[in-house]
């Protein structure tokens, strides 16, 4: 049984898991590789204009994919938290694609719901009898799993540069180096750090969302707002890098609110689609780095003159 696992969305985050669980059980995983050209290009033939890129990137996988698997997997991601949910385009991800991407094999396409151990089970015992019928073998391939992920470290938590940054935006535009054109590189040789949403304890992203007047419905937006919002008031970042997909509605909105909490605090919006220039792309990195070295000099001179 060889079971194809698309490069793609929430992949950089759980591949541990999900690699993890299908070779206990004894099957042949294959990995599409690191999202290119290529791949970028079977992603805008096959989906719809109005997808976001992520979605565009995740079809060309499943396209590089769909000849060299008997099954492939389309996480159907519903939760992460309890009362609070994930980018309605997940919900829906297994239609688009069958719809789009002619000769499909079989898919793995039953909702997730990954807020609790009990919660994820369904999905785990459904994707487990498609590869052996020893529930077992299953129970002990999702134990196995559930180590292996609870022992890997995503993230990024550099600060050791003159300037610090707080990257925030959904993982899968943060993570596919592709599609943000090695972002985080680009930062560390203009001398600045970076801080991801992981290395932020999640009882102070509670504290800062509890002071929304209304509870977040998405998970992202929780944690991209209370993150970044929380940086920057204890004065650990110099400035915030929003890295937002064209026309994302949930991130429309999140933006909106980090900006009106922190309100003159520096924050830089990068959106990126399948037409983002990398030229202007580094021109706008460098004018900020530029304006918060600019922004340090100058709260250094008046800290100078006051003593």
């Amino acid at each position: 049984m060889r079971i194809g696992i698309p490069k793609g969305l929430l992949y950089y985050k759980f591949y541990p898991f999900i690699i993890t669980f299908f070779k206990e059980l004894g099957a042949e995983v294959i990995v599409s590789p690191d999202t290119n050209k290529e791949i970028l290009d079977l992603g805008t033939k096959y989906s719809i204009d109005e997808a976001c890129l992520p979605i565009k990137i995740f079809h060309g996988h499943v396209a590089y994919l769909k000849d060299k698997c008997d099954i492939i997997l389309l996480p159907r991601i519903m939760q992460l938290r309890k009362n609070e949910y994930i980018c309605p385009k997940f919900c829906g991800l297994p239609e688009m694609v069958i719809n789009t991407i002619p000769n499909m094999p079989k898919i793995i396409s039953k909702p997730i719901y990954a807020f609790s151990k009990r919660s994820l089970k369904p999905w785990i015992i459904e994707a487990g009898l498609l590869v052996t019928k020893n529930y077992f073998k299953i129970i002990k391939a999702y134990s196995q799993a559930i180590l292996v992920q609870k022992n890997y470290h995503c993230g990024v938590n550099d600060l050791n540069y003159p300037l610090n940054i707080a990257l925030a935006g959904h993982p899968y535009n943060i993570y596919d180096e592709f599609s943000n054109m090695n972002l985080i590189n680009k930062l560390n040789k203009l001398g600045v750090g970076v801080i991801t949403e992981e290395f932020v304890d999640n009882t102070l992203i509670d504290n800062e969302v509890s002071n929304l007047f209304k509870r977040p419905f998405w998970t992202f937006a929780r944690n991209s707002y209370g993150f970044s919002t929380y940086l920057a008031k204890n004065n650990k970042i110099h400035g915030i890098i929003y890295l937002s997909s064209f026309a994302c509605g949930t991130d429309s909105v999140t933006i909106e609110l980090i900006k009106d909490k922190l309100k003159d605090f520096p924050i830089l919006i990068l959106k990126i689609d399948e037409h983002t220039g990398e030229a202007g792309f580094d021109t706008r990195i460098e004018a900020f780095v530029d304006m918060l070295q600019r922004r340090c000099d100058l709260n250094e001179a008046n800290l100078s003159s006051s003593r």
